[in-house]
């Protein structure tokens, strides 16, 4: 913007202090630009773009926000607490289309996708509510409803604000992007050597469950997928993280050890088995510890490092889309 205008560097500097380090709210509190320079951005740019609706506060210290952009459109945004630090899961559509059977994102379909400017306002918005307890958010995760890859212009550029120093200053290694398999987009991030951590949502060990739980694997089959994985791998030395939510009866027999194990042999990898949040839609149940740790202790037998994710949000709408999709079913009963 500062050189569209013919505006020197420094300008820019200035601007990117007001937003990112004092994260003020309107153009008119930076006082430092002249009048003439805060009516151009006025003229050109917003900064209100994002409302909150509602927000849900668990007694794990989970934070859920529904926004409302200023098309009205819905989104979610997550704050994370762990012993680490403050970690936001950010939206990066409006609706999906990966349509994965678990999923209450899938239940609408893609909208649009979000600009690089709304994603930052996810985050902006979440910082200034840690403001005011002097805490700070230390990582960032794209793993919110819409599939990142999918909007993959955007994200990048979202992560190169977050992540610059005149930004946020979010280490780059504080970063994971999450992809359910889009392949193309697999070896085009492969060839950018960002320190930027990448999480591949797997679920499935074989094509037969895959192509059941996740529509995508019918264009990407594992073959594909993993072939992809391997490049990635070989052109960037990154630990990968496979996500696998354990569905009672249906991802979690002793023989989807052995496949997974099989599939992941050789990566510098590891995965993280998720609890399940309940969707009522979808019908699936998530195990129990007891039956999550039986899992756990396979894979590990197996020579696959592996964690279980702490469940987060158990007492409020904790899975993805589940807020925005209960008050847009508000939103149609009072029509």
């Amino acid at each position: 913007m500062a050189l569209e205008q013919g505006w020197k560097k420094f300008r820019g500097h200035q601007i990117f202090q007001w937003l990112y380090r004092k994260r003020v709210s309107t153009i008119d509190e930076m006082s430092d630009l002249s009048k003439d320079t805060r009516e151009i951005l006025k003229q050109n740019y917003s900064l209100a773009s994002l409302e909150l609706r509602d927000k849900q506060v668990s007694s794990d210290g989970t934070c859920k926000y529904l926004f409302a952009l200023e098309d009205g459109s819905l989104i979610e945004s997550v704050l994370m607490q762990f012993d680490y630090g403050k970690s936001i899961c950010v939206t990066s559509q409006v609706g999906c289309n990966m349509g994965c059977a678990f999923c209450a994102s899938g239940l609408t379909k893609k909208k649009r996708n979000l600009t690089s400017g709304e994603m930052v306002a996810q985050v902006l918005y979440v910082q200034q509510d840690l403001d005011k307890t002097q805490d700070r958010l230390s990582h960032i995760v794209v793993m919110g409803t819409g599939e990142p890859f999918d909007n993959y212009e955007n994200v990048m550029n979202f992560l190169s604000t977050v992540n610059h120093d005149r930004g946020l200053g979010i280490g780059a290694r504080h970063i994971t992007i999450s992809t359910c398999g889009v392949v193309p987009r697999i070896y085009e991030f492969a060839k950018e050597h960002t320190q930027y951590n990448l999480a591949i949502s797997l679920h499935a060990p074989n094509n037969e469950l895959r192509d059941q739980l996740m529509p995508v694997n019918h264009a990407y089959p594992l073959e594909k997928l993993m072939e992809a994985i391997r490049y990635y791998a070989s052109e960037n030395n990154r630990r990968l993280t496979f996500e696998y939510i354990l569905l009672k009866g249906v991802n979690d027999k002793p023989e989807h050890v052995k496949q997974l194990a099989k599939l992941l042999k050789g990566l510098n990898a590891y995965v993280n088995l998720i609890p399940y949040n309940s969707v009522d839609e979808h019908g699936f149940k998530g195990v129990d510890h007891a039956s999550a740790m039986v899992f756990y202790d396979a894979l590990m037998k197996q020579g696959i490092r592996c964690t279980i994710r702490k469940e987060h949000g158990a007492d409020i709408d904790a899975a993805c889309g589940q807020l925005r999709i209960k008050h847009l079913r508000k939103e149609e009963e009072g029509r």
